[in-house]
C-alpha cells in the first residue's frame, strides 16, 4: 500500500469515530486516555488516566494510527484541524492541542462541541482562514458550517497530525487515546487507538 492510499485509510478510520460510527455500531461512545500494559490478540488492556486498569477488546474493525509531531507553521490557510480548547475568561477559545488532519480526512467531524479532554474543554473541526503568529501571541482563525472563530494557540500547546499505523504496532508503555463503543454488558470495544510514537504522544 503507498502512502497516499495509506493515509486515506487512517483518515477512515478517524471518520468511524464520530456519530456515524455508532448508528453502524450500537453502542455508547467512551473515550479512554492511558497507557498500554498488555497486548493480547482480540485484547488491549490500558491504565487509565484515572489509574484504572481498562480492558478493551479489538477486531479485524479496530483501526489504528500513530502520531506526529508538527510545527505552528505547518498550520496553512486552507488546513483541515481539530483543535481541542477551554474558554477563555474575557470570551473566545484557548487551544489546548492542534490536530492538522491529512488531505483526506478533510471534513471530518466538522463543528463544535462539547470535549472530555478537561473540564469545560470544547472540540472544534474546522478549516484554517488565517494563522498568525507574532512576537505577542499567536492564533488561527477557522471557518465551520459558516461559522468564524479565532482561537489562541500558546507557545506551548502540541501541534500533531496522525499516521497509518497497525495492531502491530501496539505495546506496552505507549500513551493512547482510544474510541471505543461501551455494550448494554459493559463490554468495551475499541474502535480507533491512536498510539504514541517516538515519544510523541497523543495530545486530544
Amino acid at each position: 500500500m503507498n502512502r497516499r492510499l495509506a493515509l486515506a485509510a487512517c483518515s477512515a478510520l478517524w471518520m468511524l469515530s464520530f456519530p456515524a460510527m455508532a448508528q453502524e455500531n450500537p453502542g455508547t461512545p467512551v473515550r479512554v486516555r492511558g497507557i498500554i500494559e498488555k497486548v493480547e490478540e482480540g485484547m488491549l488492556t490500558v491504565r487509565s488516566r484515572e489509574n484504572e486498569t481498562v480492558k478493551l477488546a479489538t477486531n479485524e474493525k479496530t483501526g489504528y494510527a500513530s502520531i506526529k509531531g508538527l510545527q505552528f507553521a505547518d498550520i496553512k490557510p486552507n488546513s483541515y484541524v481539530g483543535v481541542a480548547g477551554r474558554p477563555l475568561a474575557g470570551g473566545g477559545i484557548e487551544a489546548i492541542e492542534v490536530l492538522v488532519f491529512p488531505e483526506a480526512a478533510r471534513g471530518t467531524g466538522e463543528g463544535h462541541r462539547d470535549w472530555d479532554l478537561l473540564p469545560n474543554s470544547s472540540m472544534t473541526n474546522a478549516t484554517v482562514t488565517a494563522a498568525v503568529s507574532s512576537t505577542a501571541a499567536r492564533s488561527i482563525d477557522v471557518a465551520y458550517h459558516g461559522k468564524q472563530q479565532t482561537i489562541r494557540v500558546p507557545e506551548h500547546v502540541p501541534v500533531v497530525t496522525f499516521l497509518p499505523a497497525t495492531g502491530k504496532d501496539a505495546a506496552p508503555g505507549l500513551t493512547v487515546f482510544i474510541s471505543a463503543l461501551k455494550d448494554a454488558t459493559g463490554k468495551l470495544t475499541a474502535s480507533r487507538v491512536v498510539m504514541e510514537k517516538d515519544g510523541v504522544k497523543p495530545p486530544m
